[in-house]
């Protein structure tokens, strides 16, 4: 039994909704605190940071840096001399015309962070500590080679400012011993300082040209030996930079790495500093001859992003990576399993409630490939999540739905997915599903009624005269069900299914268009793309287009509720029809912007609307009185969904999360 304990509030609640998984994502970098070697950091993508108290093996939120999902934490320092003392590297990822990122601090140990003003916007790509003097650190940026004498709360270039070489910094090594001794790596090779940045000289020898440089590790013994991994190998020198060379099984053209794999980070086992890991986006290597001959250790699915050693067991070790979050070994590195209990960073593009089984839910997420696909939980969300993706191909999922027969569909990049047994298999393959491949889209956008009705008898026409054409490859981005009939909104047009979601037929009354969205309510359903909406009253046999709210932007969302009432959304407004579409109002109090979903929720006779944006808040329209109140959830929420006495919702990208109510997770399993 878990036990979610909360406040009750008419109008708002006061804490933020609990994350409950799907555990599992992108994890980007580890930091240890120097007097405990079982209390971890984590970065993330999403500007998260979690720690972890038992080494890694279960993890909790701690912050979100700058309240901002959009920074790319890839370096965490904790200062040896006062492990409350954290800062952290930042970079977002956009246009390189316009960076942003930054240097953040905290002194509680990453409760709170605060922006450090010398490094705003700069795109921090690097970021290191002088072993000798834990005041000294060095960043790297976009714009070149920075540094701080006081422990990050100031900060000055020590770079050539009009040097053409020494910018977009992506790694950083300071000497063990002299702190005045600094090797920096470029999107185009490495450079070395040895008076703290007064001179600057590359090192380039016995590198390849135009190597982009990830990494560079110093031997905390022999401080001359170093290692450097670019897109064109692992290097190593011996006299400190003056010259590097590959060893067997470590140059390009020997296998690690290849010509499609990079080597983000090198680790050296500090327990035995001739092992040296080499994390690559095809998977771990190791070396215990410190560099001799290297080993694959995982399978080249894994994209290693950073690894940690433990300095008291060489035995325990951890990757960050990507889509598959946190792997552990206690073997050396010779095998791993995932260590993700309490991470969760991922990107629910899908939900969809198992009508026979309330507990039961479905989501389906994005951008994690093998890793991802769909995720089921039978206690509402609150734990259990399993993967269920069997047969998606790594495919992304942008929407679920559930057959007549209680079967359940997948829409992906790449056309449907029905979920036989516990493997997902391809619709229309043996069927054909006739779409034709001669129909272009018939935007409505700016047309008169004539030109509309024009577009929309040539579409039928074509549709009529047209054979079956090859088997349905398109984006699909909603289900919804009538009766016995289902419909779905795909990127090329809307699709009708009389069989249970097994074979499916175009609706050529409607223009062959992006649909995004689509909704039903007894006999009515409703199709829109981003600038159209079609309606049908007699369960899809006849279609014809509304007219939009004066002003109305892009469409973002669609639903009818019980009473037949339309409801859209942009990122102005909701919009509601009571007479199917002839005219719109807005709602006094629903003060919704950016708006990315709306749910007929029919239990409590109500809409629910969620949005995305700097505000946190989610509404819930009663129905018939048409009240509106609302929640600062502390999240970006889209998907919001009753369950039990409580609401579920996905955020943009931090997995599931359930609203801060009493909950008891054994009676939910049992409905």
């Amino acid at each position: 039994m878990i036990l979610i304990l909360g406040l009750f509030c008419s109008r708002i609640h006061a804490v933020s909704w609990f994350p409950e998984g799907p555990d599992g994502g992108d994890a980007r970098t580890f930091a240890v605190d120097p007097t405990n070697h079982l209390h971890l950091y984590l970065g993330t993508a999403n500007g998260w940071i979690y720690q972890s108290q038992d080494g890694g093996r279960k993890w909790t939120r701690l912050a979100l840096v700058g309240k901002r999902d959009d920074l790319v934490l890839d370096h965490i320092l904790v200062d040896p001399s006062d492990p409350k003392h954290v800062v952290a590297g930042a970079w977002v990822v956009a246009d390189l015309q316009h960076p942003d990122g930054g240097i953040y601090i905290s002194h509680d140990g990453g409760g709170t962070w605060i922006s450090q003003l010398d490094m705003r916007r700069q795109s921090v790509r690097a970021l290191a500590i002088a072993p000798s003097d834990p005041k000294i650190m060095v960043a790297g940026t976009l714009e070149g080679v920075f540094r701080s004498q006081d422990s990050g709360a100031h900060w000055q270039r020590i770079s050539p400012q009009d040097n053409k070489e020494i910018h977009e910094v992506e790694s950083l090594a300071v000497d063990p011993v002299d702190p005045g001794i600094i090797y920096a790596g470029t999107w185009h090779l490495p450079w070395k300082t040895t008076d703290g940045g007064t001179t600057w000289t590359s090192i380039k020898d016995g590198i390849i040209e135009d190597s982009d440089v990830f990494s560079i590790l110093i031997d905390p013994k022999q401080t001359n030996v170093v290692y450097l991994s670019a897109c064109s190998g692992i290097y190593k020198s011996v006299d400190g930079g003056a010259k590097f060379t590959g060893g067997v099984g470590i140059n390009k053209s020997q296998g690690i790495p290849s010509t499609a794999r990079r080597t983000r980070v090198l680790m050296q086992d500090p327990g035995h500093l001739d092992t040296v890991y080499a994390g690559t986006t095809e998977g771990l290597y190791r070396t215990d001859d410190a560099g001799k001959l290297w080993t694959e250790t995982t399978g080249s699915d894994v994209i290693v992003n950073d690894v940690y050693v433990d300095p008291t067991d060489s035995r325990n070790v951890l990757l960050a990576t990507d889509r598959q979050g946190v792997l552990i070994s206690d073997d050396g590195g010779t095998s791993f399993l995932p260590s993700n209990s309490g991470f969760s960073a991922r990107q629910i593009t899908a939900y969809s409630a198992d009508t026979q089984h309330p507990a039961t839910i479905y989501v389906g997420v994005v951008n994690d490939k093998e890793s991802g696909g769909v995720f089921v939980s039978h206690t509402g969300g609150i734990e259990g999540w399993l993967q269920l993706s069997g047969g998606l191909e790594g495919h992304d999922v942008f929407s679920l739905g559930q057959a007549p027969d209680g079967s359940m569909l997948a829409g992906t990049e790449h056309g449907i997915y029905q979920l036989v047994g516990a493997v997902w298999q391809r619709v229309g393959d043996d069927t054909k599903i006739a779409v034709p491949s001669n129909l272009k889209t018939a935007p409505a956008v700016g047309k008169t009624a004539r030109q509309r009705q024009a577009i929309k008898k040539q579409t039928q026409a074509q549709a009529h005269t047209a054979v079956a054409g090859k088997s349905f490859d398109a984006s699909v981005f909603g289900f919804v069900v009538t009766g016995d009939t289902m419909f779905a909104a795909t990127s090329k047009g809307v699709l009708c299914s009389l069989t249970r979601g097994t074979t499916w037929t175009l609706v050529a009354s409607i223009p062959v268009d992006e649909w995004r969205f689509v909704a039903t309510s007894n006999s009515i359903v409703a199709a829109a793309s981003l600038h159209a909406l079609q309606l049908s009253v007699d369960a899809g046999k006849t279609w014809h287009e509304l007219t939009l709210p004066t002003g109305g932007r892009q469409l973002s969302a669609l639903a009818i509720d019980g009473d037949g009432t339309l409801w859209i959304g942009d990122r102005d407004s909701v919009y509601y029809s009571t007479n199917r579409g002839v005219s719109w109002q807005t709602l006094k109090g629903l003060f919704a912007r950016n708006v990315n979903n709306i749910f007929y929720d029919a239990a409590a006779n109500r809409v629910l609307v969620t949005t995305e944006g700097p505000e946190t808040m989610a509404f819930a329209v009663a129905l018939p009185s048409m009240k509106v109140s609302w929640w600062d959830t502390g999240w970006n929420l889209r998907f919001m969904r009753s369950m039990g006495d409580y609401l579920v919702a996905a955020t943009l990208f931090d997995g599931i999360v359930v609203q801060p109510r009493m909950v008891d997770s054994d009676q939910l399993a049992k409905q």
